[in-house]
């Protein structure tokens, strides 16, 4: 320790200790204090995240990135903290930043990458990355997440699809007599009055302390109370959060959660009742053994009419359900006794969670919240129609209700005439940071507007043009190598086999040279040529011409606009032949793959134009070439991958009709 402090008074005389100011005064800290001080700020954010206090974590982590921010742990570390703490853009900054770096050490740092982007909304990036983890090789197994990512792949071209077809409806943010800083949620309206509850506080808090959730009520026409009041403590219990209410048909029951914090994030929730006597809410009654199971949480209620028999829904995480927060229901009677609560069935309830249930009584329907099915980005609100005994498949409830957000607590008037729901989408307001803090949003529902139906054709003309532009790479002057052909007998699928088997020669032949940690980074990044461009541009051509097959035989004529490019090697003249000979060979796969399947759709009859149509652009160089033109310096101007990636055709249109 002598040794370690004569040495920071050394770097100090040097002046290469960095001062800081600290009562106005300027010291020189010794390497021995950053050490103790990270070592206590990364204990406080690891303790932080134990606790869900994701807020805090971000806190810590953030202080020792600014300290080294060259350090991969502690930026994958403030990454997590961030995604959780919902600090989207910042997340994805900083497991780029990571995974730029090593992409092996951090595989989840991918996948995590891809939900990001989801939740951005940029669907087509979101589903590069999925597609990227799902076919790493994973030094741990991870069953899940690679099954997640498979099936994530198809949501996110539906959910593009879904945003160029948005409902007919004007969705609008409730103002700020309803809407504050801190979260409002859980909103319904009956006939004179208007429902939610905040987050909201008459005070200031003081630090660290837990704000307590309330429940509103704005009444109608009250002249007296214009302003949303807290109801009184009968309900509104003073050391307990109060939430999620609801009242029955006959306006004389008030069913709400009472919750506390198990850690800084999640809550043991317990439903209560209150009846109205008097022209007044009567003290809270705990729900029985039947709602109310001990050890588990029961919140989110909601009274419905269902098969003309009055019942309770709820969300619960109770034993016999899918797994996470499931949404149940019970039937009851005048005198308040509840049946025991059904499930809602495999069709609503999956293995993670199911929140917010409501039914619109009118049409049969079931809304819930969910953060599985196919969804836009977080919690999504999807909708199930009751016929036969059962709840029927889950639909999405479309854009704009949903976003890359959490959309829960939808709830209908019961003229089915306006909905509301809350959400942290951007545009909320937020106390600190964006996408914080929940408000509550509301549409008008046109009746007279029936919603986009989108039809089959439809949807593969969309994931069509998804995929473009679409991209496929060749080795080094191939096909017909060294010759002046402008055609081709081979066809894409044998170059790109040929081309793959060089996998080996292309990392040995760019990592040549390099040592230890950079030799590593050279050869994943050929590694990541080969998979994540070589492969996956393969693997788009199998997708883009099983779409295409549905298209053609509904009658559409599709053009496919190709367009074919080199890296500087050779001269500009034979560039040219060369991009003509690989169009060649994409030519050729669509002449022979799928047992020929697009041949008659090629040729035309007289007079008229085929029904697929190809289109040549201008091809040769890159205009802007970062690879080598030096021959003899193979190692960048054939196997590095700047050259590899400037050796590619491109589907870059695809266009239907006329």
């Amino acid at each position: 320790m002598v040794q370690k402090e004569e040495f920071a008074r050394y770097l100090c005389k040097m002046k290469t200790c960095p001062f800081y100011i600290v009562f106005g005064f300027f010291v020189c800290l010794s390497p021995a204090f950053f050490a103790q001080s990270n070592y206590k700020l990364n204990k406080a954010g690891a303790l932080a995240m134990r606790e869900k206090n994701y807020e805090e974590a971000v806190h810590h982590f953030r202080k020792l990135y600014n300290r080294d921010s060259t350090n991969s742990n502690v930026t994958y570390a403030f990454a997590e903290a961030c995604r959780l703490n919902m600090e989207t853009e910042q997340a994805l900054h900083l497991y780029q930043k990571v995974l730029n770096k090593n992409t092996k050490k951090y595989p989840l740092g991918v996948y995590w990458t891809a939900q990001l982007y989801k939740q951005l909304m940029q669907y087509k990036e979101a589903g590069k990355w999925f597609t990227k983890f799902s076919k790493m090789k994973l030094k741990k197994d991870l069953p899940d997440y690679k099954k997640k990512a498979k099936q994530e792949i198809e949501v996110c071209e539906l959910a593009a699809i879904w945003m160029k077809n948005p409902l007919p409806i004007q969705i609008e943010r409730l103002d700020t007599s309803i809407n504050t800083r801190f979260s409002e949620y859980a909103a319904f309206s009956t006939n004179d009055a208007f429902y939610f509850s905040s987050l909201r506080s008459s005070k200031r808090p003081q630090e660290n302390e837990v704000p307590l959730s309330k429940i509103y009520v704005l009444e109608k026409n009250n002249k007296r109370k214009p302003k949303p009041y807290a109801l009184d403590t009968t309900v509104n219990a003073s050391y307990l959060h109060n939430a999620n209410a609801c009242i029955d048909e006959s306006g004389k029951r008030l069913v709400f959660s009472r919750c506390k914090n198990t850690n800084a994030s999640e809550y043991a929730c317990t439903l209560y009742q209150s009846d109205f006597v008097n022209n007044k809410w009567q003290s809270a009654i705990k729900l029985g053994d039947s709602i109310n199971v001990k050890g588990y949480s029961s919140t989110h209620p909601s009274f419905a009419v269902l098969n003309k028999q009055p019942v309770l829904f709820f969300s619960s995480n109770r034993p016999g359900g899918a797994g996470g927060m499931d949404i149940w229901y019970a039937e009851y009677t005048a005198d308040g006794t509840f049946s025991n609560p059904k499930n809602a069935g495999k069709n609503v309830n999956t293995n993670e969670n199911e929140i917010t249930p409501t039914l619109n009584d009118l049409e049969n329907t079931l809304y819930f919240s969910s953060t599985a099915h196919k969804n836009f980005g977080a919690f999504d609100v999807f909708k199930s129609v009751f016929k036969n005994g059962e709840f029927a498949e889950v639909n999405n409830a479309g854009y704009p209700i949903n976003s890359g957000y959490n959309d829960v607590y939808f709830t209908l008037n019961k003229e089915n005439s306006r909905a509301w729901f809350s959400s942290n989408r951007k545009g909320a307001n937020a106390e600190n940071k964006t996408s914080c803090c929940n408000d509550i949003f509301t549409y008008e529902i046109e009746k007279e507007k029936e919603l986009l139906k989108i039809d089959s054709v439809l949807i593969q003309k969309e994931k069509l043009k998804l995929l473009v532009p679409l991209t496929l790479y060749f080795h080094n002057d191939e096909p017909e190598p060294r010759t002046e052909l402008i055609v081709t007998e081979k066809s894409y699928p044998e170059t790109y086999l040929a081309y793959q088997e060089l996998f080996p020669l292309y990392q040995r032949s760019f990592s040549a040279g390099y040592k230890n940690e950079e030799k590593i980074k050279a050869q994943e990044k050929m590694e990541s040529f080969f998979r994540d461009s070589l492969e996956a541009g393969f693997d788009n051509l199998e997708k883009f011409s099983e779409l295409l097959m549905p298209v053609l035989k509904s009658g559409q004529r599709v053009r496919i606009t190709l367009k074919g490019y080199c890296s500087p090697l050779a001269s500009t003249g034979y560039n040219q032949k060369l991009a003509k000979r690989r169009i060649s060979s994409l030519r050729n796969y669509f002449d022979r793959t799928r047992n020929g399947y697009f041949k008659q759709y090629t040729v035309a009859e007289i007079g008229k134009l085929p029904q697929l149509e190809f289109v040549e652009e201008d091809i040769g160089e890159l205009p802007n070439s970062k690879a080598s033109d030096d021959f003899k310096d193979k190692r960048n101007s054939v196997y590095s991958p700047f050259a590899a990636s400037e050796r590619k055709i491109q589907i870059i249109a695809v266009s239907f009709g006329d």
